[in-house]
């Protein structure tokens, strides 16, 4: 006999226009916006190889965590995008959320400790309209990122100018969606449907890996994912060079980076020892150290994402340019 299951027609959604929101557009940064000074010496070469990747026609890689979206990063990545320095943007499914709201009402995040307290965490109406997304996806077998994208794109929400999901349905440029059952707020939603969410995601995961089967002489940076973006990466970069061994291809010789708060130490491209902390930091052992053990290289950036990635967007943009007048 099957277990209870919650029954999901017991919740009561709320309007988005009644929720507190932490975060509005304010925060996003524009190519010509005022950057707070950054340096660290891997930038440089994390610029050259983009622009070299990008004059190449190799892929550019960014798996990002939500926090870098929310830091207004949004305006930066389609810029890149719209000029060829970024061929892929992967997501986890907070991300997504994030950038559909604010593509949607210019705000977005809650006050989890509040709204958990008062039983409505998550449990925001219009936002759930991702989940119908998931179905039209599943229907129409693209991926979940595509038809997010499509529907900020076909609905003229206000502020989709500064959506990465949008800019990449626009330009046709994969923006990937990555999700895990029960970790974001739609999920709670009496509309979800796990089916519709997975078939859309694994679209996203295998759109994913035929970027990442392309990856020799390209970039591939993970920003502010601890689990989600090394974890999809390694298991597309399996699957990748499983396909290149028997075409007689190798698949060793790209640029990797991280993009992180954590203090890593200074030893970076050896693997910690079991009983190190610092081992079961996913980012460090799997895009720093083992996937590029055959020939690759790796580089860590410490810092603010609001400080990071402007930087590596400037460093990139005075990249191309010096390329042009040599």
């Amino acid at each position: 006999m099957p277990y209870e299951q919650f029954d999901r027609s017991r919740l009561h959604l709320k309007p988005l226009a009644e929720r507190a929101h932490e975060i509005d557009r304010s925060v996003m940064i524009h190519p010509d916006s005022p950057c707070e000074p950054f340096e660290h010496e891997s930038l440089p070469l994390l610029a050259e190889r983009i622009v070299e990747s990008a004059r190449n026609e190799r892929p550019i890689i960014f798996f990002c965590g939500a926090h870098v979206l929310r830091k207004g990063n949004g305006p930066l990545l389609i810029d890149m995008m719209e000029r060829g320095f970024l061929t892929h943007l992967a997501l986890n499914g907070a991300g997504a959320i994030h950038d559909f709201e604010l593509a949607m009402i210019g705000a977005t995040t809650e006050s989890v400790a509040r709204y958990v307290s008062e039983g409505q965490f998550g449990l925001w109406t219009e936002t759930g309209r991702i989940n119908d997304a998931a179905r039209e996806a599943q229907h129409e077998g693209i991926g979940l990122g595509e038809a997010v994208g499509r529907l900020i794109e076909r609905d003229e929400f206000p502020y989709r100018q500064t959506s990465v999901l949008a800019a990449g349905a626009r330009l046709g440029v994969p923006v990937t969606v990555h999700v895990g059952i029960g970790l974001d707020i739609i999920h709670e939603h009496p509309n979800f449907d796990g089916a519709a969410t997975g078939a859309a995601s694994y679209a996203d995961f295998l759109v994913f890996t035929q970027s990442v089967s392309r990856l020799e002489g390209g970039v591939f940076l993970n920003i502010g994912t601890a689990v989600t973006g090394p974890e999809v990466y390694l298991k597309a970069l399996a699957m990748s060079r499983n396909a290149a061994r028997r075409e007689g291809r190798r698949i060793a010789q790209f640029t990797t980076g991280v993009f992180d708060i954590a203090d890593l130490g200074d030893q970076l491209h050896s693997e910690a020892a079991r009983n190190d902390p610092r081992y079961y930091f996913r980012p460090y052992k799997t895009v720093l150290v083992r996937t590029v053990a055959d020939g690759g290289a790796s580089c860590y950036v410490r810092g603010d994402h609001a400080r990071t990635v402007p930087a590596l967007y400037h460093q990139v943009i005075a990249a191309a340019k010096n390329k042009q007048t040599r």
